[in-house]
């Protein structure tokens, strides 16, 4: 099942980062920037973060799932998408503690992101 457009415009306003947080769709799903960086994905209604030791600093429990199928483990964030202070201070930890992506070769569509926010 894709995931709604709806869905991701609800996280995105849940984490309250404005125009610092967007998005790309692939596959049907999506996946969520913060700081030039992925730091989350968003895939069948449901947002997994990727596992940092910053993110899991800011946790009590956490629940690993593959966001899809052959994926490595990410924390499936349900809890914590209603608490927006929580889930923007998770998201700017996750992005802190992630290097910046490689430059790639400028070509056409090269670096570019649609549903920028």
């Amino acid at each position: 099942m894709a995931s709604d457009q709806d869905f991701v415009d609800y996280v995105c306003e849940q984490a309250g980062l404005g125009a610092a947080l967007s998005y790309r769709r692939m596959f049907g799903e999506y996946a969520l920037y913060l700081d030039e960086r992925v730091v989350a994905f968003v895939c069948d209604n449901m947002l997994f973060v990727k596992p940092t030791a910053a993110g899991r600093a800011l946790l009590d429990e956490v629940d690993e799932a593959p966001p899809y199928p052959g994926a490595k483990m990410y924390w499936r964030m349900d809890a914590v998408l209603d608490d927006g202070d929580r889930l923007r201070q998770l998201l700017r930890a996750t992005a802190a503690a992630l290097p910046l992506p490689k430059q790639r070769a400028s070509g056409k569509g090269a670096g570019k992101r649609t549903g920028k926010r």
